[in-house]
């Protein structure tokens, strides 16, 4: 076994290539001699960059499909990722709780409550002490919690288990309609949101996306609109409602648009204790006359808020904003102006149609363009990884990448602001960054098999050096490379 000197050598040589990589063009990757695995003609820059994007991490299946063809493969991905959103989710049995009916879980969360509630209590003289809070306790929620956590992992490195741009656009929607677990009442929910919400509608409008998030209970309860009401006023969905999902903060609203649209959503709440996670109250609903961006809002019941939620999402700054984003994850982190025109442009056309939307984009010059580079997350880097394992193969994979998520940075489910993750190279680019993914790489490693095929997209300097060292340390090498780091 190689002495942890020339490894810390070989691995400080392979992550310094990606400082003089991170803005180059990908021609080393096309002057690649091809691998047995795929056809001779495969343009494998494409091949790589449409596997890496629309989903982690090219496996040998993929890119023997995605080779003779990339752009018609990746529009086939895109079909196929919308059919896998109208259809369940492969849940396995035991994580099958997260997407119990969404009734059920406000109840068992209702009983947990309960359970804390009278833990706290001190009893009266002659009556029996309360059970302690970790008998009943929080366990409801942690497992709830803890399960999402796992399915996310699941679900972006199997492509039997679930869609790889599917995963993906699971992904960039959560993470924009973000929502913090360590908020005590999102921690039971955090699953069906996921499910429910994200995934459902990641390829349908955008418009039944934001209005789904609107009404769960995760989103409810993380941005205190369960708490207000005619009586006391939360403005603090109204605002982000706006400035994050929507129209952006420059978009020209007034503080008078957020108490207004807060006026409007009024009566907007969770019940727990009759199970259900959505309930308009009408007796705490504002019922006098507002004005949201120029345009006027009566008592209109729960389809007063309802249409402002569609009016945000149809308006030309939406579009826009959503657009950047989109192009910022899928093409490069400062987007071509010309491409984000015609996303809006087709935003605006098709009334926030996310499969046209993404069609537009993979069709794209610019979602080919080598000088369009982009640098993987933490999540993006262990998705990848654990893809190229085989997947999730037991338990010790989830809590071996959850620690390196929380110790890189990026915990899962664990951003507390509701502006989500950024994704930028500048962001996650540090020494000490790149030496925790070669920590974990290593690791993984140890009971993967090595990944051959992904020699043919590494460059000629990459495959030489790793070469060199002993066949036990070349998987981890491989994934630790700068080559696997981009995207």
């Amino acid at each position: 076994m190689p002495t942890a000197k020339p490894l810390a050598g070989l691995l400080a040589a392979l992550l310094a290539g990606l400082a003089g990589t991170a803005a180059q063009a990908e021609g080393p990757i096309d002057a690649v001699p091809l691998a047995p695995v795929l056809p001779s003609t495969a343009n494998l820059a494409a091949t790589w960059r449409a596997a890496s994007r629309l989903g982690y991490a090219p496996t040998p299946e993929s890119a023997q499909a995605a080779a003779a063809s990339p752009r018609a493969w990746a529009l086939r991905q895109l079909d196929a990722a919308y059919a896998a959103s109208k259809r369940p989710p492969m849940l396995p049995a035991e994580l099958a709780g997260i997407n119990a009916p969404l009734g059920d879980i406000a109840r068992s969360f209702q009983a947990e409550r309960e359970v804390r509630r009278t833990a706290r209590e001190t009893p009266k003289p002659g009556m029996a002490a309360a059970p302690k809070a970790d008998a009943g306790g929080e366990k409801f929620s942690r497992e709830m919690a803890q399960g999402a956590a796992a399915w996310r992992l699941m679900s972006c490195s199997d492509p039997a288990l679930e869609n790889p741009l599917l995963a993906r656009m699971t992904e960039f929607w959560f993470n924009h309609l973000n929502v913090f677990v360590g908020k005590g009442p999102v921690r039971p929910f955090i699953g069906h949101y996921e499910i429910n919400v994200i995934r459902a509608h990641a390829l349908g409008r955008f418009e039944d996306l934001l209005l789904a998030s609107a009404k769960h209970p995760a989103m409810l309860f993380y941005l205190d609109q369960a708490q207000s009401n005619s009586r006391g006023l939360n403005e603090n969905y109204a605002r982000e409602l706006m400035e994050l999902h929507t129209l952006g903060v420059n978009s020209g609203y007034t503080q008078k648009d957020v108490r207004e649209l807060a006026r409007i959503l009024t009566g907007w709440t969770v019940n727990l204790k009759d199970g259900e996670g959505f309930r308009f109250a009408e007796r705490l609903h504002d019922k006098d006359t507002k004005v949201l961006l120029g345009r006027t809002f009566g008592n209109e019941s729960v389809a007063e808020g309802e249409e402002a939620i569609r009016y945000l999402a149809r308006r030309p700054e939406t579009a826009r904003r959503i657009s950047t984003r989109l192009a910022s994850f899928f093409v490069a982190d400062k987007p071509p102006p010309a491409l984000v025109a015609r996303l809006s442009a087709v935003f605006t056309d098709t009334q926030g149609d996310m499969r046209a939307v993404m069609r537009s984009l993979i069709e794209s010059p610019e979602f080919w363009a080598g000088g369009n580079q982009l640098f993987k997350t933490p999540l993006d880097f262990a998705c990848s990884a654990l893809t190229v394992a085989g997947g999730v193969k037991e338990r010790r994979d989830i809590g071996q990448t959850l620690g390196f998520l929380a110790q890189a940075g990026q915990p899962m489910h664990g951003w507390q602001t509701p502006d989500g993750y950024k994704t930028d190279a500048g962001t996650w680019l540090a020494p000490e960054a790149l030496t925790r993914r070669a920590d974990y790489a290593m690791d993984l490693a140890r009971r993967t098999a090595e990944p051959a095929y992904l020699n043919a997209f590494f460059s000629v300097a990459t495959r030489e050096r790793i070469a060199q060292e002993p066949a036990q340390m070349r998987t981890g090498l491989m994934l630790s490379s700068p080559d696997f780091m981009r995207k």
